[in-house]
């Protein structure tokens, strides 16, 4: 994915973002610059096991696995929060794990009933 394709899809992002808050008076989401696994989802990649591992996980037929993450990150929907040395992308009832310092993703895999029941 580009540059220009990166920057527009976390703009696009932002505006969705900002809509949503002020039409239903609360954030659901913070889509900020401030985000550094937003500011740099071109730095996303996997390894070829990862790969493996996030399609046998999630069932996926696509064979561009980096791009369909980044995707589901720059998604609206996605809640992204960061707990140590990891990034995790909620989304769609999907966790896709990012590592903070260099930007590989770890896995993603699908949120079971005891990961939503507080929720």
């Amino acid at each position: 994915m580009s540059h220009e394709a990166l920057a527009s899809l976390r703009k696009t992002a932002e505006r969705e973002a900002e809509c949503e808050s002020s039409a239903r008076g609360r954030v659901n989401r913070i889509m900020s610059t401030d985000n550094d696994l937003i500011k740099n989802l071109d730095k996303l990649h996997t390894t070829d096991l990862g790969a493996v591992r996030i399609r046998r996980n999630l069932s996926l037929e696509t064979e561009d696995v980096v791009s369909w993450c980044r995707e589901k990150t720059a998604s609206l929907r996605a809640v992204i929060t960061r707990s140590g040395k990891n990034w995790y992308v909620d989304v769609e009832d999907i966790i896709i794990t990012v590592n903070a310092h260099s930007y590989t993703i770890i896995t993603a895999h699908r949120k079971w009933q005891s990961d939503t029941a507080f929720d």
